[in-house]
């Protein structure tokens, strides 16, 4: 596996994070409302594997005291378990570091809240719903 990372601003500028995170989120999970406003001012990661499309995530500053929110992290259903969304993760905190960022939050759903603690990210506050699923915040000092 040979992975390759863009990271372009707007989605507009990426081909292929509309269409992953509709098979993913849309498709595999039933989420309806799966694109807005943040993702025209948003960092989009694209990762490419010898050629073929394989994960998008995206990253936003969501305020002025240094915090930036990382979402939408989708891998295509034959890439999982080979560590692809461990180096996304990796690839957004570099680009969060680089625009001086100084915490990350993420709104991560609740089955997938021991990968981001891998990561280091800590649970804060009571589980939610989007749409319908349950997700809890989770931040991260970088």
């Amino acid at each position: 596996m040979i992975l390759k990372f863009n990271i372009v601003k707007g989605i507009e500028n990426t081909s292929i994070a509309k269409g992953i995170r509709l098979i993913v989120f849309v498709n595999e999970q039933g989420f309806e409302d799966e694109f807005d406003q943040i993702d025209d001012i948003a960092w989009h990661i694209e990762v490419w594997d010898q050629g073929l499309p394989v994960a998008v995530g995206r990253m936003f500053k969501s305020d002025e005291s240094g915090i930036y929110t990382i979402g939408r992290i989708a891998v295509i259903k034959e890439f999982r378990q080979k560590n692809i969304g461990k180096a996304v993760m990796e690839a957004l905190e570099q680009h969060a570091r680089q625009l001086e960022a100084k915490v990350i939050e993420l709104s991560a759903q609740c089955s997938a809240e021991g990968f981001y603690e891998k990561q280091g990210y800590i649970r804060q506050g009571e589980v939610y719903l989007d749409q319908f699923c349950p997700h809890i915040k989770m931040v991260k000092k970088i």
